[in-house]
């Protein structure tokens, strides 16, 4: 390009170039680079596309485009361009999306500053990329990228309701992915991206109902990713995602009407917090997830829910398990035997041997529910004597109100003897336990023979012994089949 031809502002940039000098075209050099109007500040994309890909430099200096508040008239197309030379163009305002696939650069710094759009598909940039406070009407294509430094996107605004804000699918960040007080007007994609170190969405604000808001399937972060106080419009995504660290939610808002709202099916992270979060506006499916702590109140949880296969060592903050087994109430899978024996496991390793009976009681329960009706029979029968082996206990209170009753009335009403004058003496309480233990044989029971109403009786409390000495062996049974 020819120099004769450049306006006294492209000039001054064209001379800053070589030794790297920031300059700052702004008319009073603090001004707001949206309402840079003034023909002074006006520079045309092709002059900063001839000086970055051309540009010269004297030995010794260090070339770099630095330049803040200038109106960039035209399309600066740096596609699959290689450019040597940092590049700074920060509070400025461009006419036309910038171009920028497939390039290779050491640095980009465009932040605080306006563009229609963000055109940098296979960007290779061997520093940071900056677009902190910037404002984009359009969206920000960043897939497949590879950023040796991180990315900052903190405060910025990003994207057209209805179409996605930001892709990063694919992408390789060699540190982190800074986001805190993003606001994005349609989904984020960060599908099998890799993050060597965190992503941090903290406070930020995600809309695009009826889609995905946060697209992070297969996502692997080095460290942890940071939604604390997100708010979504729109499914959050993370199946199949691997983080090192934790995944908070704390504070945050997640609402997906009418569809699913938090998708982490096959999920793997050290913790999941939903400390202090609005209860989920929608469903949530964490199919195959393993964390080794939860963190949420019961309340955050949704009405439907699935759970099949999701594995965890510790829930917090520590509840009782009636405060706990709510939630697999609401399984749209109906009953999930793993979802029971998980929360049950979970009591077990705290040394909590009353909540993992209680959880187990409440598995049988579920479970009698989808048998036949001979098989609930004998379920109902097993969990008002022993609780089906939970709560033997039961079967004692029961056996000892039988023996009194028996040992009361046929103390009262002698059964007459088989054989006049032989045979034991009658003791009343002895026979009744007699009565009551079907293998034991104490030798009153095939001596008395009791007659009408107490014969009846004999016949109950007979019947009785044989289904709770049952009942007590089946309990015995599955608690040594627990140890």
């Amino acid at each position: 390009m020819d120099i004769a031809d450049l306006t006294p502002v492209e000039l001054r940039i064209w001379r800053a170039f070589p030794g790297g000098a920031a300059l700052d075209v702004r008319r009073d050099g603090n001004g707001d680079a949206a309402q840079a109007e003034d023909r002074e500040g006006t520079v045309r994309a092709e002059v900063l596309r001839a000086l970055l890909l051309s540009g010269s430099s004297e030995p010794g200096e260090t070339p770099a485009l630095h330049v803040t508040g200038a109106r960039i008239t035209g399309a600066l197309d740096l596609r699959h361009a290689e450019v040597r030379h940092p590049i700074h163009l920060t509070a400025c305002h461009f006419q036309r999306p910038l171009e920028l696939d497939g390039a290779q650069t050491r640095l980009l710094d465009l932040s605080g500053s306006y563009l229609p759009a963000l055109a940098a598909t296979a960007i290779r940039v061997d520093g940071a990329l900056r677009l902190t406070n910037c404002r984009i009407s359009g969206s920000v294509r960043l897939s497949n990228a590879e950023i040796s430094g991180g990315i900052f996107l903190d405060r910025s605004r990003v994207g057209t309701d209805g179409v996605w804000a930001l892709h990063l699918d694919h992408a390789s960040v060699g540190t982190d992915v800074w986001a805190p007080g993003l606001v994005a007007l349609g989904g984020i994609r960060l599908g099998a991206a890799n993050v060597a170190g965190a992503v941090n969405l903290e406070d930020a604000q995600v809309k695009n109902l009826g889609g995905d808001a946060l697209d992070a399937a297969r996502l692997n972060v080095g460290t942890v990713l940071n939604a604390g106080g997100l708010t979504t419009e729109g499914r959050v995504r993370l199946t199949g995602s691997k983080v090192a660290g934790w995944i908070s939610f704390i504070e945050a808002r997640l609402s997906n009407p009418g569809g699913v709202a938090l998708g982490i099916s096959s999920c793997e992270a050290t913790q999941l917090t939903l400390r202090d979060a609005h209860p989920i506006n929608g469903d949530v499916k964490m199919h195959y997830a393993s964390f080794k702590v939860i963190e949420a109140e019961p309340g955050v949880w949704p009405a439907r829910v699935r759970l099949d296969g999701l594995t965890y060592e510790t829930l917090t903050p520590r509840l009782s398990a009636a405060d706990r087994l709510a939630l697999l109430q609401r399984d749209a899978d109906g009953f999930v035997p793993h979802s029971y024996e998980q929360l049950a496991a979970s009591y077990r390793r705290s040394g909590d041997d009353a909540d993992t009976r209680t959880v187990q009681l409440a598995k049988q329960r579920r479970r009698r529910a989808t048998l036949p009706w001979y098989a609930k029979l004998w379920g109902y029968v097993q969990d008002a004597t022993v609780g089906y082996g939970f709560r033997p206990t039961r079967a004692g209170s029961w056996l000892l109100a039988l023996l009194i009753l028996g040992s009361l009335t046929y103390g009262l009403h002698h059964p007459a003897p088989v054989e006049q004058g032989k045979g034991p003496a009658f003791n009343p309480s002895v026979y009744t336990l007699d009565l009551l233990l079907p293998i034991i044989d104490f030798g009153q029971r095939n001596a008395f023979a009791p007659a009408g109403l107490y014969q009846w009786l004999s016949y109950v409390i007979i019947a009785s012994g044989w289904v709770l000495t049952t009942a007590v062996a089946t309990g015995i049974t599955r608690a040594l089949n627990r140890q």
